[in-house]
């Protein structure tokens, strides 16, 4: 099994469940260094994506999965990683309550910039609330401008 790191929408349980349901949640925990950002508004339905910057003062919340072999390559087809390359895997660190742990994520293969929907950045506030993220990330996620 490989450790991915979940953001946005993934962060969801009921949908990782779907996406990847040999593949049971591990820990939640921190990517310092990086920012939560949005890119590729030409690729997006409704605006632009959600995506990873290196960034040396923020964090961002994340869920630590362990990804089944089985489940690795219908993850890489949602996320678009691979024919489509709209997303590429990247390696992380993710910073847990038991430790440090070494796992792999998706990146937008864009530029930043751009505003997300309403609707996509609710649900990815919504998923990181259910995710047990701190309140005050929760609430600057849904301030952010859509």
């Amino acid at each position: 099994m490989s450790l991915y790191a979940a953001y946005a929408g993934n962060l969801d349980a009921r949908l990782m469940s779907r996406r990847a349901p040999h593949s049971p949640l591990r820990a939640t925990g921190w990517l310092n260094e990086w920012r939560l950002t949005f890119g590729g508004e030409h690729m997006g339905w409704e605006g632009s994506l959600a995506t990873l910057v290196e960034d040396p003062i923020s964090q961002v919340f994340v869920a630590l999965y362990d990804i089944a072999p089985m489940d690795e390559e219908s993850l890489d087809r949602w996320e678009g990683a691979g024919g489509l390359d709209v997303y590429r895997r990247t390696r992380v660190r993710v910073h847990t309550l038991d430790g440090e742990e070494s796992a792999w994520t998706y990146v937008l293969n864009s530029y930043e910039g751009g505003l997300p929907s309403a609707r996509y950045l609710g649900e990815i506030a919504d998923a990181a609330e259910s995710a047990g993220a701190p309140h005050d990330y929760v609430m600057e996620l849904r301030k952010r401008p859509c």
